[in-house]
C-alpha cells in the first residue's frame, strides 16, 4: 500500500513514541539532508542538459506564481483558525515554501507506479523555495507594523542571503547547473553515489524525520485540535490548485502529481531559518509542529496516494 520508505517515517514515529534510545548522529542528519539536495538537484540539472532552458519558461513563471500566492491564501485562512496575523503569516510562509524530502517521496512513488512525469521537476523545487517564503514574511512584517511590535526596517540583505544563498536553495540550485553543465558523460563517474543509492538514503533520512515528528506531538497537544485540522486540511486544497496549474500546464499524469505534491508541502528546513532571521516575533515552535508534525506526516500516508489518483482527472 505505502512505498517501502514510508515505512522507515512510521518506526521513526513509533520508537520516539515509546521512547525509545534510538537516535541518529546528528552529523549523519546533516549529511543526509545536504546528499539528498545535491542528489536531487543533479537528476534535474541531467534533464535540462537534455533540453532547451527557453521551453520551461513558462513552467518556472507559473511555480513561482503558484508559490507566491498561497501565502496570500493561506493567511487569511489562518486566521479565521484563530492564530495571530503574525503567526499566521510566518505559518503561511512555511506552506509557500516547499518540502523537499516530500517530493523525493512523490518522486519514487510516481517512479513506483509507472507514471509518465516531467523529468525536470527537479527545477520546480527549486524555483518554488523562496517566492511564498519571502511573500509569507512580508505579510508578517505588515502585520507586525499595524501591531506597533515591528523592530525597524526588514533587512532585506540579510532576509536576500538567507532564504537565496541557504543551505536548501544554494544545494539544489548548484547540483542542477552541475548537472546541466556535466550532462550524463560528466555525472557518470559519481553515478554511483548520488543517482544509484538515492532511494536508500531517503529511507535513512525519513528515519530521522519520523524521530523528530514522533517528538512534536506534546507540542500539537499544546496548541490544540485546530492546528491539526490546518495541517490536515490545507494540504489537499493546495494539492488541488498545483493539480489546476498542473492541467493549465499540460504536464503529464506523474508531473501534475508531483506538482500537486509541492503545492501542498510545507517547509520546515528552510522556513524556520528564514523566519528567526526575518520574523523573530513569529512562533516558530507552532509552524514547526504544524509542518513536520502534522503536514508531512499527512502527505506521506494520505496525501501523496490522494494526489496520484486525482491527477489522472487533471490530464487534458
Amino acid at each position: 500500500m505505502f512505498d517501502v520508505v514510508v515505512l522507515f517515517f512510521a518506526l521513526g514515529v513509533f520508537a520516539r513514541w515509546v521512547k525509545s534510545d534510538l537516535r541518529l548522529p546528528e552529523a549523519l542528519y546533516e549529511t543526509l539532508t545536504i546528499y539528498l539536495l545535491l542528489a536531487i538537484g543533479l537528476k534535474g540539472g541531467l534533464e535540462l542538459s537534455r533540453q532547451p532552458l527557453m521551453d520551461l519558461l513558462p513552467q518556472v513563471l507559473a511555480v513561482v506564481t503558484l508559490g507566491a500566492l498561497v501565502p496570500l491564501v493561506v493567511a487569511p485562512l489562518l486566521r479565521l483558525a484563530g492564530l495571530s496575523p503574525v503567526d499566521s503569516a510566518g505559518l503561511s510562509a512555511h506552506y509557500g515554501s516547499v518540502s523537499v524530502v516530500t517530493f523525493a517521496v512523490a518522486l519514487t512513488a510516481v517512479q513506483r507506479a509507472g507514471l509518465p512525469f516531467e523529468s525536470h521537476a527537479a527545477l520546480w523545487v527549486a524555483v518554488m523555495e523562496a517566492p511564498g517564503l519571502i511573500m509569507g514574511i512580508v505579510l508578517a512584517r505588515l502585520a507586525l507594523k499595524r501591531s506597533d511590535q515591528g523592530s525597524g526596517r526588514i533587512r532585506w540583505d540579510l532576509l536576500a542571503h538567507e532564504v537565496l544563498l541557504g543551505k536548501s536553495v544554494l544545494l539544489l540550485m548548484g547540483g542542477l547547473l552541475i548537472g546541466a553543465v556535466a550532462g550524463d558523460a560528466g555525472v557518470a563517474p559519481i553515478k554511483a553515489v548520488f543517482i544509484d543509492p538515492f532511494k536508500g538514503v531517503l529511507a535513512l533520512f525519513l528515519l530521522e524525520l519520523g524521530l523528530v515528528a514522533g517528538g512534536q506531538l506534546g507540542a500539537l497537544k499544546r496548541h490544540g485540535l485546530k492546528l491539526v485540522l490546518v495541517g490536515c486540511v490545507l494540504p489537499p486544497l493546495l494539492g488541488l490548485a498545483g493539480a489546476a496549474t498542473g492541467h493549465l500546464l499540460g504536464l503529464q499524469v506523474g508531473g501534475v502529481a508531483l506538482l500537486a505534491t509541492l503545492a501542498a508541502s510545507a517547509s520546515y528546513i528552510a522556513a524556520p531559518a528564514a523566519l528567526r532571521v526575518a520574523v523573530p516575533q513569529a512562533n516558530t515552535g507552532l509552524a514547526i509542529a504544524c509542518a513536520l508534525g502534522v503536514t508531512f506526516p499527512f502527505n506521506l500516508l494520505v496525501g501523496i496516494p490522494l494526489y496520484l489518483h486525482l491527477a489522472p482527472h487533471f490530464v487534458r
